[in-house]
């Protein structure tokens, strides 16, 4: 099911789980990733979470800035992916986020 699992991989995982409020988020992800890795990725949550809404690219970009590319792949990952947005998005949702 997991194409990507490796060892390496479930250890930064394992990192993440053990983040344990906002403030470790921004200093972990600050020191792990660029600003701008980070905003690509807080982007795409955004594209799937306008495309779950059911916006359509037009609107989306518009919105977020992100690219009819960036769109694309979101959607595909919704429609054929593993799960992984429409998880979090549910979750994001019972939480009012």
């Amino acid at each position: 099911m997991f194409q990507m699992k490796n060892e390496s991989l479930d250890r930064f995982f394992e990192a993440i789980l053990k983040l344990e409020d906002m403030d470790d988020c921004y200093r972990f992800f600050e020191d792990v990733c660029t600003v701008k890795e980070i905003r690509e990725i807080a982007q795409r949550l955004d594209v799937a979470k306008y495309l779950s809404e059911g916006k359509n690219y037009q609107e989306i970009s518009a919105t977020t800035g992100a690219s009819t590319a960036t769109i694309s792949r979101v959607n595909k990952c919704l429609n054929y992916g593993s799960g992984g947005y429409k998880n979090m998005l549910e979750k994001l949702k019972e939480s009012g986020k």
